[in-house]
């Protein structure tokens, strides 16, 4: 294992040693290829360059206390990307192409896959983007398919601590039945103005409300709200929300632990009901959201200086079934290394 400091890494880019590719040519996907070189040589003209032709994944691999090194939900984030891939019209990489490719990352990496002890974890980012040269708007005929992966740490400095959220109102995410549902990087470019803003004012990340009548809460930044109240989840529901895999694992876990869950519109009033909130994705996991301050009414929303206690087995349970310790009852992890 690489002589690192585990425990103060940062969620950032760190070089490791291989990243895996294939190549989309003439209608069919070709061999993979391993390569230790961190560039690309894409075509000036290439389609992920000038029409946004680029999806990309993000999940982690754990390193548990039983000696295994574990992938979470990999099958999911596959068909997620294929989701994309015809909304944006790209070939889809088959389940099995993508599987394969992650597992071999991981393998080729295990060194830089983290203690247990650290919380640190091995982050893959798998990357499809149009490689063709056109200057006309059209999909293009040729792409590459690649993961890469970097060690980190906690999303948020504080890790499993609550943090401030601002309602931006000025700015949209995404638009409905527009790309907000796919994980395009122009959905992230949408955000960066808003996102500095709400640093700049001293919070951990903007809030969203819908983009169509600012009545209904939509995301938390880059990542999906969950409310709790009266024993329930509820997650929002709408046409321009990402579907966050982690979200989705904590509606199961949430009805495992006896919640009730519920995936509806929630009017912006209704914040005011919510015992605790959070901000969930694969990054972060939760991020328990401290307070929520709509500058443009004067409000603030209260969910409680410290993470609740139904956030908090929520959090437990989840990086429990991450890294082995409580029992998989849904076949989300995939052993990567014995």
């Amino acid at each position: 294992m690489k002589n690192l400091d585990w425990s103060n890494l940062s969620f950032g880019y760190l070089p490791t040693d291989y990243n895996v590719r294939c190549f989309y040519r003439n209608g069919k996907w070709g061999e993979v290829e391993v390569s230790s070189d961190e560039y690309l040589k894409i075509h000036m003209a290439a389609t992920c360059l000038h029409y946004g032709q680029e999806a990309f994944e993000g999940l982690k691999a754990y390193r548990c206390p039983d000696g295994k090194v574990r992938l979470f939900c990999v099958e999911e984030n596959a068909a997620r990307l294929q989701r994309t891939c015809r909304g944006i019209v790209m070939p889809e990489v088959p389940t099995e192409l993508f599987v394969e490719m992650a597992k071999r990352v991981v393998r080729l990496n295990q060194e830089y896959v983290p203690t247990y002890e650290s919380g640190a974890t091995l982050y893959l980012r798998p990357l499809l983007i149009g490689t063709s040269a056109q200057v006309g708007v059209h999909p293009s005929k040729e792409y590459m398919f690649l993961i890469f992966v970097t060690p980190v740490g906690p999303y948020f400095k504080g890790g499993f601590s609550t943090n401030p959220y601002v309602i931006m109102r000025d700015y949209d995410r995404a638009a409905p039945l527009g790309t907000g549902t796919f994980k395009v990087g122009g959905n992230y470019a949408a955000s960066l103005k808003a996102n500095k803003i709400a640093h700049e004012k001293g919070y951990a990340s903007e809030f969203y409300l819908d983009s169509k009548e600012k009545k209904y809460v939509d995301e938390c930044g880059a990542a999906n709200f969950f409310g709790i109240k009266d024993n329930t989840y509820i997650t929002p529901l709408s046409s321009s929300i990402l579907p966050s895999i982690t979200n989705k694992s904590l509606m199961q876990i949430a009805e495992d632990l006896g919640m009730k869950v519920e995936r509806r519109p929630i009017p912006e009033e209704e914040l005011a009901t919510f015992e605790e909130a959070g901000a969930c994705g694969t990054a972060a996991v939760i991020s328990p959201i401290s307070h929520l301050d709509d500058l443009e009414t004067g409000k603030t929303y209260h969910f409680g200086e410290n993470p609740g206690p139904w956030s908090t087995k929520l959090y437990e349970t989840l990086r429990g079934i991450q890294y082995g310790t409580i029992e998989d009852r849904h076949g989300w992890t995939t052993v990567v290394i014995d």
